[in-house]
């Protein structure tokens, strides 16, 4: 009876869980992007490439950008060189952008962009946000114009892995279009709020000057996403307007950068909890969906804890097991369906064997999580 009880228990207690990720990831099938005007009047980009340590990275990038075919008076380029060798900082000087420097002895990507908000001026429209190694199509200002031109506040582009032949870097690549899908696309196309991913942001100039300053964590952009639902403020997801993110190759690059991110999983999720009643009362869905999605265990983790408790009672218990077995094959199905075709290939299930060992690192991280959303752990980048 007490193993009966017991077994129930967490079936109910992963239920939701699982079936939030089913619900989410079939809708993103469902997703339409957003349609913008083709001629609008052009209006002046702030830019920011916070850098912290990325050396090898943050030139090719800043390179990259300046070819937009955007007029080139109407954007400025600011590079927040943190922790950055002098050779670097004197290339970048090279080109026509702002290099600020932080000597922050605990950086944070937010206290970086509080820095150039601070040290700017006030005559620009929208601001957006990239990471040192993304690299930019050449219509992204334009697109962004267009958009912000109807209004939209708050706008996630798609991010998408710069994949190289590592089974890590696969597995982070196939992670992040796991995200967009069930994140971004799928919330959507039921008329929820993307999720925002850190970089590939862009927003209203004034909200995020005035918002900012209250970001204090190594999760600036969940922060952003808290600040934004409570106002109500819609963020719209573009598929089609991508951007490339370099993916870590190394098990010990991304076992640190998952561990910076579980910590913000968690920061945001005991910070948000409580407004939860507050939320449902006023009829906030957005903010309602939100809470409940931080509340959810970290995804690797859920896979581990669903697909272990189904071995065990096909083992041990038998009788248990036909509805482990099908939430098994929802979590499957959930986690199958945002990933694009073009991900299917035999570098992929060769780096499924690494799965194994990501997990145990996953788990690993949950007992080395003090202070990591105060003070920046750096993901490394070749």
């Amino acid at each position: 009876m007490v193993l009966h009880i017991f077994d129930w228990l967490l079936f109910i207690i992963l239920l939701p869980c699982v079936g939030y990720m089913l619900f989410y990831s079939i809708a993103s099938l469902f997703y339409h992007e957003p349609d913008s005007p083709d001629s609008v009047e052009q209006k002046k980009f702030l830019v920011l490439f916070p850098a912290y340590a990325e050396d090898s990275v943050i030139v090719s990038s800043v390179q990259t950008f300046l070819n937009q075919d955007y007029p080139k008076e109407l954007f400025d380029v600011v590079v927040i060189s943190d922790h950055q060798r002098q050779e670097t900082i004197d290339r970048l000087h090279q080109f026509p952008i702002t290099t600020l420097i932080a000597t922050y002895e605990n950086s944070t990507k937010a206290k970086a962009l509080i820095l150039a908000i601070g040290a700017m001026n006030n005559d620009y429209e929208t601001v957006v946000i990239m990471d040192a190694d993304n690299l930019a199509p050449e219509n992204l200002l334009t697109k962004l114009n267009q958009y912000r031109a109807k209004g939209i506040k708050a706008i996630q582009v798609h991010r998408k892995g710069q994949l190289t032949q590592s089974p890590i870097s696969i597995l982070d690549g196939v992670s992040e279009e796991i995200n967009n899908g069930i994140f971004r696309k799928g919330h959507q196309a039921m008329g929820i709020s993307s999720a925002l991913c850190g970089s590939g942001m862009a927003f209203d100039y004034q909200w995020f000057q005035k918002n900012i300053v209250f970001a204090k964590t190594t999760g600036e952009d969940k922060e952003l996403e808290k600040m934004l639902l409570k106002q109500r403020i819609p963020i719209v997801y573009l598929d089609k307007l991508s951007i490339l993110d370099k993916k870590t190759e190394k098990q010990t690059d991304i076992r640190n950068q998952r561990r910076r991110w579980i910590a913000a999983h968690f920061h945001s999720m005991l910070s948000v909890v409580s407004d939860l009643p507050q939320a449902v009362s006023s009829l906030n869905f957005g903010y309602t969906d939100k809470i409940f999605q931080w509340m959810l265990p970290p995804r690797l983790i859920q896979l581990a804890f669903v697909f272990g408790i189904t071995l065990f009672v096909l083992i041990f218990g038998g009788h248990y097991a036909y509805k482990w077995l099908y939430l098994s094959l929802a979590q499957i199905i959930a986690l199958l369906l945002p990933v694009p075709k073009s991900y299917w290939n035999t570098a992929l299930f060769k780096s499924l064997i690494k799965l194994p060992m990501l997990t145990i690192q996953m788990f690993s991280n949950l007992f080395h999580l003090k202070k990591a959303n105060e003070h920046f752990i750096h993901t490394k980048h070749e």
